[in-house]
């Protein structure tokens, strides 16, 4: 894909000055978990391994991706399961097959399919749940380089994660474009149209606004761009809750260099680590929730958890907690 073959300069452009290494004290489990240099072998790496590397801030250039399963537990369904996931319950909708309504042609064709799913997702009907604020606390503790999601939730932003910390690559609703002459628009007005079954219009030349998400055949957000930077500074690469098979998405895994560390929270192994799998991968399967629990559980973050869960949802319901 072309995108691929940008210049790396642009990116670091976009990405911004800094990024220099900062000099860590290893505690003696962490310089084992990293080796000596002595053996050949590299040892194998458990969750237990991974927790302390972040909480011994071995690891300070954390690179995250993230799919549809991160946002299940917050009621949101996911894209492929058979039956539950939304390509299997799209004919509430009227289109002739399921992926047209994330296609530019059939959009300008009859906008209201689409329209009327973005309407269910709209960020005020869903929350964050545990795994976004762990990504949260990962950020606040200042060891978050960059998350990159394939999400159009939004719940990333709702957990409070900066805009500069996330890589959306499949787009967001934050902002809209008039298919016609390009004028940009806030997300806000094209969520004001939706909320009343208007289908959003542009001002300049009576087009129609389509927000900015990545529809099939269209070009991913230049920020994608940053990958050209950030997975080859990454320390540790964490994967959770995707099905690694969208393109150019699922082949970052395998763009951090190889001494690096790669955690995935599934279901299933999944992509690259299952079909090229590397020495330093952990593979940690089941209930993303429960998995992410257990590794906040190694980390010492359980309370700091519970505060930010706690802080959080009250500003959501508008409570002071």
């Amino acid at each position: 894909m072309a995108l691929w073959g940008w210049p790396a300069v642009r990116a670091f452009r976009l990405w911004g000055a800094g990024g220099g290494r900062r000099p860590i004290a290893f505690s003696a489990g962490v310089s084992g978990v990293f080796g000596n240099g002595s053996s050949s072998k590299k040892q194998k790496l458990s969750l237990g391994d991974v927790a302390e590397l972040i909480r011994a801030r071995a690891c300070q250039r954390v690179v995250v991706m993230v799919g549809a399963g991160i946002s299940t537990p917050s009621g949101i369904p996911d894209f492929r399961s058979p039956g539950s996931g939304c390509y299997s319950n799209l004919q509430q909708y009227d289109v002739p097959y399921p992926e047209a309504i994330f296609e530019l042609p059939f959009f300008l064709y009859n906008p209201k399919p689409f329209l009327s799913l973005a309407k269910k997702l709209y960020p005020g009907n869903y929350r964050p749940n545990v795994t976004h604020y762990f990504l949260r606390l990962l950020h606040d503790k200042g060891q978050l380089l960059r998350l990159y999601t394939q999400n159009i939730d939004g719940l990333e932003r709702a957990s409070g994660i900066p805009a500069s910390k996330l890589v959306e690559a499949h787009g967001s609703f934050a902002s809209a474009t008039c298919t016609v002459c390009r004028t940009a628009a806030p997300g806000e007005d094209f969520w004001a149209d939706v909320l009343e079954d208007r289908v959003p219009c542009c001002p300049v030349c009576g087009g129609v606004t389509k927000p900015d998400i990545v529809f099939f055949g269209e070009p991913l957000p230049e920020r994608f761009l940053l990958h050209v930077v950030d997975f080859p500074m990454a320390d540790l690469l964490l994967i959770l809750g995707t099905s690694l098979q969208v393109e150019p998405f699922a082949s970052l895994s395998e763009a951090v260099r190889s001494s690096v560390p790669r955690l995935l929270m599934n279901r299933d192994v999944v992509g690259p680590l299952a079909w090229r799998p590397r020495s330093r991968d952990v593979i940690q399967l089941g209930d993303l929730v429960h998995s992410v629990e257990r590794l906040v559980e190694l980390l010492g973050w359980t309370e700091e958890m519970k505060d930010l869960v706690r802080q959080e949802t009250g500003k959501l319901t508008g409570c002071d907690g």
